[in-house]
């Protein structure tokens, strides 16, 4: 997926604008959002999971590269294959060549957010090979020729309506109106692909260290299907996604699933340790482990940043964040939106053309209550904001060609008395008539980035000092008056005076 981040504002301002979307918007906050807090008030010891888990992955990010030998010997031991891909163009290579040895004409794919971040469905359908998506989600969205929408439901944004039409046009026009015919068209559909395909790509939730083994979370059963009947299955995982051992995944399925969905457990968690072994009924000939950096490295040396490598992926921060209830997920720009995918996206693709994405955010630390691994969201944002801030290189500051000269003319007029009220009189001056009862409403260059969504109020008529200075004035001339009125004409005094 080619990222698009730096055209964040213009697709927010459309998403906005867009009464549809924002309706399903309301969908992350009432369901997913309200479940997680309803599962995390009904589990007892909350609390104490989410500080062990975040415990267990700083543990791991700390002592990365040994879990990362350990998991590749154990995969190995087990019958396996490891390829660590320097970037998403080796990991595309490594699938392609091994498309071609083993005859892959049709391969089916199970929910991967690093598969989408390496493109591999283009790249597949490029060389000849059909690809299809079979979580059901997914399915949709490829069927309309679009990228997922949220980390968790990836077709969130589309209607019933669409998605019957989308599902209709694979089915000879027979268009279904039901949610369960719906589901049960898309089934079908599904269905012959599974029978046919020769080669399965899975995304990985957690890599066991001490197994070799992967553990896949999954509600449609797609998931156990794909890795148990292709001849060839090939998983693909972040190297952050390594964990220690089976008790430690424990722990982190309890706070995944959890913060993901609401659910106690998810109606499946397959463990996948290898191809299939002499006597076992099903699984792959071939088990293959992609384990990708593709800029995960850059984070990992960046002191203040690495805590974003906690992530589990559960989808908790951008039910949370206000920001992606309003933007939607396409806004990003690429594969991770939302709180985290601000941080993530910037550093992955280039703070050049992601520098908008750590300002979409209130700052409200909504998602830092949320994230199940206590990730501190709002303190790497400001840190990315300041680097956007001071960049030596110009393409990668977010201010425009106005704003340090408006910073220095502001600097230097509050530095002398007498320069800021002469300034104050002339923003006035200029401001005046772009105003409507003392409040700039309107575009107005060169602040056109505050004033075209805030109302900012004009300078006032007169300074506070300037005020204070004339009424002090105005009550010394009061308080020479006398208390009973004017003072008595002295020229009647002898001639008048009766």
């Amino acid at each position: 997926m080619k990222p698009v981040t730096r055209d964040f504002r213009d697709k927010a301002a459309e998403t906005m604008a867009d009464t549809r979307i924002q309706s399903a918007l309301e969908s992350v906050y009432n369901g997913f959002f309200k479940a997680r807090i309803a599962a995390s008030e009904a589990t007892d010891n909350w609390e104490d999971q989410r500080t062990q888990g975040k415990a267990i992955k700083d543990h791991v990010i700390a002592n990365l590269d040994h879990y990362l030998d350990m998991l590749a010997t154990n995969v190995e031991r087990n019958g396996g294959n490891v390829f660590f891909a320097a970037d998403a163009a080796e990991a595309n290579r490594y699938v392609l060549d091994l498309a071609r040895e083993t005859d892959t004409k049709t391969v089916i794919k199970s929910k991967s957010m690093v598969s989408e971040e390496m493109g591999l469905n283009e790249a597949l359908t490029a060389a000849g090979i059909e690809t299809v998506e079979t979580d059901l989600g997914e399915y949709i969205i490829q069927l309309a020729g679009e990228t997922p929408y949220h980390l968790i439901a990836p077709a969130i944004h589309k209607t019933k309506s669409q998605v019957s039409d989308l599902l209709a046009e694979r089915s000879d026009g027979v268009r279904e109106v039901e949610t369960e015919a719906l589901t049960m068209q898309a089934r079908a559909q599904l269905r012959e692909v599974f029978q046919r395909a020769d080669m399965s790509v899975t995304g990985v939730n957690f890599g066991v260290a001490e197994s070799g083994g992967i553990a896949l979370v999954t509600n449609e059963g797609n998931g156990r299907m794909a890795t148990s009947v292709p001849r060839v299955h090939v998983a693909v995982m972040g190297m952050e996604k390594v964990i220690p051992s089976i008790r430690d995944l424990a722990t982190m399925l309890r706070i995944l699933i959890r913060s993901a969905t609401g659910q106690r457990i998810s109606s499946y968690v397959t463990m996948v340790n290898g191809p299939r072994r002499p006597g076992e009924e099903d699984g792959p000939e071939e088990f293959h482990l992609i384990i990708m950096d593709n800029g995960r490295a850059k984070l990992l040396g960046d002191e203040a940043l690495r805590e974003s490598l906690n992530c589990i992926r559960c989808g908790a921060c951008l039910n949370a964040c206000p920001v992606y209830r309003k933007v939607g997920g396409h806004s990003y720009g690429w594969v991770y939106p939302g709180p985290i995918g601000a941080i993530v996206s910037p550093v992955l693709t280039g703070l050049k053309d992601g520098k908008n994405l750590p300002a979409a955010s209130s700052l409200c630390g909504a998602c830092h209550e949320a994230c199940p691994v206590k990730i501190n969201i709002p303190r790497m944002l400001l840190e990315l904001r300041g680097r956007v801030a001071v960049s030596e290189d110009p393409s990668e500051r977010g201010r425009g060609r106005w704003e340090p000269l408006i910073w220095k003319g502001w600097k230097w007029g509050m530095m002398d008395r007498k320069r800021f009220d002469r300034g104050a009189r002339v923003g006035r001056a200029i401001g005046g008539p772009f105003a409507s009862e003392g409040w700039l409403s309107r575009s107005v260059p060169p602040i056109s980035g505050w004033t075209s969504s805030r109302d900012f109020p004009l300078p006032a008529d007169e300074s506070f000092v300037q005020r204070f200075t004339d009424r002090q004035k105005a009550e010394a001339d009061d308080s020479a008056l006398p208390e009973d009125g004017p003072l008595p004409d002295d020229s009647h005094e002898d001639g008048e005076r009766q």
